[in-house]
């Protein structure tokens, strides 16, 4: 493997967090992915309540309780070590993952706008642009004026009565935080952004890592499948799909399903790997690294007399046997 094509490779971790076994790791992963999905739940039985949603809200929900009931099938099969369901989990959570990206970024923009319309010295345009229910419910006040700070300027009161006359004078905010009309560009740069950005981009990097997780302990599945169903005891790279036409689990819509799946980067998930780490990402539970060859193996090297040297006590018994 050339210098190029390791710095550009997908990385692929052996551990999750260097203190837990990958399957340990796409367990959590997985369970944290059921309880975000149970949003969606709760999101439908809020209609109950008469609270209106939007269309954009409304699908997110939906989608969530497809999604949940998805991930509620496929989690069992973690443990199991099946190929097809957890390479289908890897999968998922990828097209999750972009799904996910795609409301983030639909949502941040109509926040960043209804944003944008708080701070912005015209008002109404930007409340339909935004979407009514975030605006509503994002707690902003509606002031008449927008000003930084008043000064209240007292005078001597005319007549008899003794008194002052108050007159409090606005001051005009700054450029920055006003605008002509609201905007994207207005709403990212108002001091309430950047801890909203800087969390999401935060959450989104984990996100990735955990994408890195379930796709490496996808591909030791079918790795160690494919290991164990081989005849010779070692890796065969040519057969190394275990959704083949030939294996049972090729068989049906799952072995073409299979086959769709694994054809989208071959070379991951069924790639040659240098000294076997895919058996220490599994614990090494299958095959100790210095033990190559099954029986087939030994019995053709037995043949060839290139086997390993037979013990003394055998050489004794054969030198009897020729006295």
């Amino acid at each position: 493997m050339g210098i190029s094509s390791r710095l550009f490779r997908l990385p692929r971790p052996r551990t999750f967090l260097y203190l837990m076994s990958l399957r340990t790791g796409t367990e959590l992963i997985t369970l944290s992915l059921l309880l975000n999905k149970l949003s969606g739940l709760y999101g439908l039985l809020a209609i109950l309540t008469g609270i209106s949603l939007s269309p954009l809200q409304l699908s997110m929900y939906l989608y969530s309780v497809v999604a949940l009931v998805l991930t509620a099938f496929l989690a069992p099969h973690v443990r199991k070590q099946s190929p097809f369901q957890c390479l289908a989990l890897a999968w998922f959570y990828i097209l999750d993952s972009a799904i996910n990206g795609a409301y983030t970024a639909a949502f941040a923009f109509a926040w960043f706008l209804a944003l944008s319309e708080h701070h912005s010295e015209s008002s109404g345009s930007a409340k339909d642009k935004s979407g009514s229910s975030i605006y509503n419910t994002a707690g902003f006040t509606s002031p008449e004026l927008n000003v930084s700070h008043v000064d209240v300027v007292g005078t001597p009161a005319s007549g008899i009565t003794a008194g002052q006359d108050a007159v409090a004078i606005g001051s005009p905010g700054s450029p920055a935080a006003s605008a002509s009309s609201p905007s994207l560009g207005h709403g990212v740069l108002q001091p309430e952004s950047l801890p909203s950005i800087l969390i999401i981009s935060g959450l989104w990097a984990v996100r990735l890592y955990f994408i890195l997780v379930v796709m490496a302990y996808a591909r030791s599945v079918l790795r160690a499948h494919s290991y164990s169903a081989s005849t010779s005891g070692l890796f065969d790279r040519d057969a190394a799909n275990p959704f083949a036409p030939s294996t049972p689990e090729g068989q049906g819509w799952k072995g073409k399903l299979g086959r769709a799946m694994t054809a989208i980067g071959r070379e991951y998930w069924l790639g040659s790997e240098e000294e076997n780490s895919w058996q220490r990402g599994l614990g090494g539970k299958f095959r100790k690294s210095g033990d190559v060859g099954g029986p087939v193996e030994r019995e053709r090297r037995r043949r060839s007399g290139t086997g390993p040297p037979m013990p003394a006590s055998v050489e004794s018994l054969r030198a009897n046997d020729g006295r």
